[in-house]
């Protein structure tokens, strides 16, 4: 509770240079977007801060600035099942936003990041009057889908190096997240967190796919240098 409180709590208004970063606002006219902006909040959360939680009414549709945030739910076993990597540019929560329904998933920043917040409101408003602003929801909406789709076959792959190679082609979607470009600032602790498997064994499938030329590891991230052959190469 005391971390929900002090991220909310650290709430402000965004920077130029923050708003810059939202992917839809250009789409808006000048009287919605002025209305947007003037409606947006920012959050400096700290690592292991939950953005939402599981049971939580929805009060904003959110995005990420800076940083990575996790999408989880618990399993019936007291694990934790990670449904998606939310690295910046990216935004989520809009099936739950349209039906102002409760929150079924828990979203926790995996590290110091910057999270924007539209409020509900607004979200609806937006709906109500901007051509634009369905069309990008109606895309996320789809990409979406086929990002949970794209979970699904993840969780059944038995081959670790294809877990890691599916998964980082996910959070390599410039269409949901494109704020990421070529280079995905993760750290291998990170990235097993997401995939669910050791740092050790992640580190390994990294250097694998190094080898094929299809990724650089950089200091602090990743490089995809291929990354149609890092989709195609985990159906192999």
């Amino acid at each position: 509770m005391n971390q929900d409180l002090s991220l909310h709590h650290r709430r402000r208004q965004p920077t130029p240079d923050e708003l810059a970063g939202i992917p839809w606002l250009p789409l808006l006219q000048p009287v919605e977007r002025e209305r947007a902006v003037a409606a947006l909040l920012v959050g400096d959360a700290r690592a292991g801060d939950y953005v939402c939680r599981i049971g939580r009414p929805v009060t904003y549709w959110f995005g990420v600035i800076e940083g990575l945030l996790k999408m989880s739910n618990d399993n019936a076993d007291g694990g934790t099942m990670t449904f998606a990597g939310l690295p910046p540019g990216g935004w989520f929560g809009e099936g739950t936003a349209l039906k102002r329904e409760p929150y079924r998933y828990n979203i926790q920043a995996l590290r110091k990041s910057v999270v924007a917040g539209l409020p509900i409101d607004s979200f609806h408003w937006l709906l109500d009057h901007s051509i634009g602003f369905n069309r990008f929801v109606m895309y996320q909406l789809n990409e979406r889908l086929g990002q949970f789709i794209a979970a699904r076959e993840i969780d059944r792959l038995n081959n670790p190096d294809a877990r890691v190679a599916r998964s980082l082609a996910v959070l390599f979607n410039s269409a949901l997240y494109p704020g990421v470009g070529e280079v995905l600032r993760i750290t291998q602790q990170e990235l097993a967190y997401l995939v669910g498997l050791s740092r050790q064994r992640v580190n390994e499938a990294l250097t694998a796919l190094e080898a094929q030329g299809t990724i650089r590891v950089e200091y602090g991230g990743l490089r995809v240098l291929n990354l149609a052959a890092l989709r195609s190469s985990v159906m192999h």
